[in-house]
C-alpha cells in the first residue's frame, strides 16, 4: 500500500467515525502516542548515528555502574 492510499484510507475511516466525539478523542489521543513513538525514535537513531555520541553514552554508563554518578536537578542543567 502506497503513502497515499494509506492517506486516503485513513481518512476513510476517520470520517467513519467523524461525529461521534468520544471515539474522535481516543483516535486523537491514540494518534499523539503514535507520533511521540515516531520523533522518540528518530531522536534515538539520531544519536546512534554518532560514534562519538555513543561513546559518551558508554561512558556515562559505566561511570554510573561504577557508582561515579550524582544527582542533577532538572532545573539546574541550563545554569
Amino acid at each position: 500500500m502506497t503513502a497515499l492510499q494509506m492517506n486516503a484510507e485513513l481518512f476513510r475511516e476517520l470520517s467513519i467515525i467523524a461525529e461521534d466525539e468520544g471515539l474522535m478523542k481516543k483516535a486523537v489521543k491514540y494518534l499523539k502516542k503514535l507520533t511521540a513513538q515516531k520523533q522518540a525514535m528518530d531522536e534515538t537513531e539520531y544519536i546512534m548515528s554518532s560514534p562519538k555520541m555513543v561513546e559518551i553514552i558508554r561512558q556515562g554508563q559505566k561511570d554510573i555502574e561504577e557508582g561515579r554518578g550524582r544527582v542533577v536537578k532538572v532545573e539546574d542543567l541550563w545554569k
